[in-house]
C-alpha cells in the first residue's frame, strides 16, 4: 500500500483509493440500510428526479428567509449558556459538541419540516400530522408531499418506491446531512478561532462592526469576509465528511490501473486538502487569508477544494450550512471570548465523520475529553470576569 493511488480491503469490500483529480466521475453505491434510497444514495434519473425537487429549496433566496430561525434556535442556546456562567461564578462546563448537535438539530427540524428538533424526531408521525390544513406550509417537507403525491406517473421513479417511503427517504437524508456534519463543523471553527486569538479578535471586531447590537440579518452575511475565510479554511483542514466514496459500474482503465467493476473508489478529502502540491508548502497550518480572494485564489485546482463534494452531486445544502455557521459563530462572537484549555490535546478521531477528542488516562481507562475555555462577555461590549469551559467530543 504505497503512493498515492492504492487498493485495500474492508472484510469482502475492495476499495482503491484515489487523489488523482483527473479521475472521471463514477456514480455512488447504494447505501440503503442507513440512507435508504433517497437523494444521497440514489443514482441515475432517480436521483435526478429527487435532486430538481430539494435543490430549490435551499436554493439562496430561500435560505435567506431562514435566517431569522436560525438565529432564534442559536440564542436560545446561549440564554442556557448564560444561566449556567451565572450559577458557577463565571466558570462552567459546557459540552458543546452535545449542544451543537441539538442546536443544528433544532435548526434542520424547523427549517425544513417546521417542527422544533423534539417535535421532529419521529419522522412518520410527522408525515402523517400533514392534513390538509397544512398544505399552504412552504417548508422543504411539504414540497416533498405535495410532489410525490403526483408522482406516481414518472417514469423516473423505481416501481417498488412507495409514497411513504419516498418522502421518509428523503427525510431522513436531509436530516442526516444538515445535522451532524454542520455541528462538527461548529465545533471545529470554535476550536480553531480558540487557538488563533488573533483570527479570534478579527472574526469579532467584523461581527460587531456589521451587526452591532443587532442579531445578524441575512443581507449581513455576506459582508463577514474574515469570519467566511475562517470557515473555509477550518473546513479545508478538518472537513466533516473524510472521504467521497463511488462504485466503478463498469470495467475502467485509467492511467495503467485496471479498475473492474464493482470496486468503491475512495477520495479522501483530508489529503486533497492539505496536498502541497496545490495549496502550498504551508498546506497543513492554518491560514485563512489564503481564501481572500476566494477558494479559485487559495488552491491551484479548486475542485481540490471538496468539503461539501463537487461536481454534479456537490451538497444541495451548501448556502444552508454556511448561513447556519455563520450565525452561529457571529452571535457565540457576539457573546463570548475562549481559549483552549490546557487539557486539551489534539487528537482527531476519524468515526463516520471527523470529531476533535482528546485522550486523558484515567484508572478506569481511556476517556475522551477535550477542552476549550471561554470568557463570557455580556452585550454593550462589557467584558465579565466569567470563564466558559467547553468540552469538545466527549464519549
Amino acid at each position: 500500500m504505497t503512493g498515492t493511488t492504492f487498493l485495500y480491503s474492508t472484510g469482502n469490500i475492495q476499495l482503491l483509493c484515489i487523489t488523482d483529480l483527473e479521475m472521471p466521475t463514477y456514480l455512488s453505491a447504494e447505501r440503503g440500510p442507513l440512507l435508504g434510497r433517497g437523494i444521497l444514495s440514489s443514482n441515475g434519473p432517480y436521483w435526478a428526479y429527487q435532486r430538481k425537487i430539494i435543490a430549490p429549496e435551499f436554493y439562496l433566496h430561500r435560505v435567506k428567509g431562514m435566517v431569522n430561525l436560525m438565529a432564534e434556535s442559536t440564542l436560545t442556546m446561549l440564554r442556557t449558556w448564560e444561566n449556567r456562567s451565572e450559577s458557577w461564578e463565571g466558570k462552567v462546563e459546557i459540552r458543546v459538541d452535545e449542544d451543537f448537535r441539538s442546536l443544528s438539530a433544532d435548526i434542520i427540524s424547523r427549517a425544513c419540516f417546521g417542527r422544533s428538533y423534539v417535535q421532529g424526531e419521529n419522522i412518520f408521525k410527522v408525515v402523517k400530522s400533514r392534513s390538509d390544513d397544512d398544505k399552504n406550509k412552504c417548508d422543504l417537507l411539504q414540497s416533498i408531499l405535495s410532489t410525490a403525491e403526483s408522482y406516481g406517473d414518472n417514469s423516473d421513479i423505481p416501481a417498488d418506491i412507495s409514497l411513504n417511503k419516498f418522502i421518509v427517504d428523503n427525510c431522513k437524508n436531509i436530516y442526516f446531512a444538515g445535522h451532524e456534519t454542520t455541528a462538527i463543523a461548529a465545533s471545529w471553527c470554535l476550536m480553531t478561532l480558540a487557538t488563533y486569538p488573533d483570527w479570534q479578535a478579527r472574526s469579532r471586531k467584523e461581527v460587531i462592526e456589521i451587526c452591532g447590537t443587532n442579531t445578524p440579518a441575512a443581507n449581513m452575511l455576506p459582508n463577514m469576509k474574515v469570519l467566511t475565510m475562517v470557515i473555509q479554511e477550518t473546513l479545508r483542514l478538518y472537513p466533516p465528511v473524510a472521504y467521497v466514496v463511488r462504485e466503478a459500474l463498469e470495467d475502467i482503465h485509467f492511467k495503467g490501473i485496471n479498475i473492474p467493476k464493482g470496486i468503491n473508489i475512495q477520495v479522501p478529502i483530508p489529503i486533497m486538502h492539505q496536498h502541497q502540491e496545490l495549496w502550498g508548502l504551508d498546506a497543513h497550518e492554518f491560514k485563512p487569508e489564503r481564501f481572500a480572494n476566494g477558494i479559485s485564489g487559495a488552491c491551484k485546482i479548486p475542485q481540490a477544494y471538496m468539503p461539501f463534494g463537487v461536481g454534479s452531486r456537490t451538497c444541495v445544502g451548501q448556502n444552508f450550512a454556511m448561513a447556519e455557521l455563520k450565525v452561529i459563530l457571529s452571535l457565540i462572537l457576539s457573546k463570548f471570548s475562549f481559549t483552549l484549555s490546557p487539557a486539551y490535546h489534539h487528537s482527531p478521531v476519524f468515526r463516520l465523520v471527523i470529531t476533535a477528542s482528546t485522550w486523558s488516562q484515567y484508572s478506569s481507562g481511556e476517556t475522551v475529553i477535550s477542552y476549550l475555555l471561554l470568557e463570557f462577555k455580556h452585550e454593550m461590549n462589557i467584558f465579565c470576569t466569567v470563564k466558559l469551559c467547553f468540552l469538545l467530543g466527549l464519549s
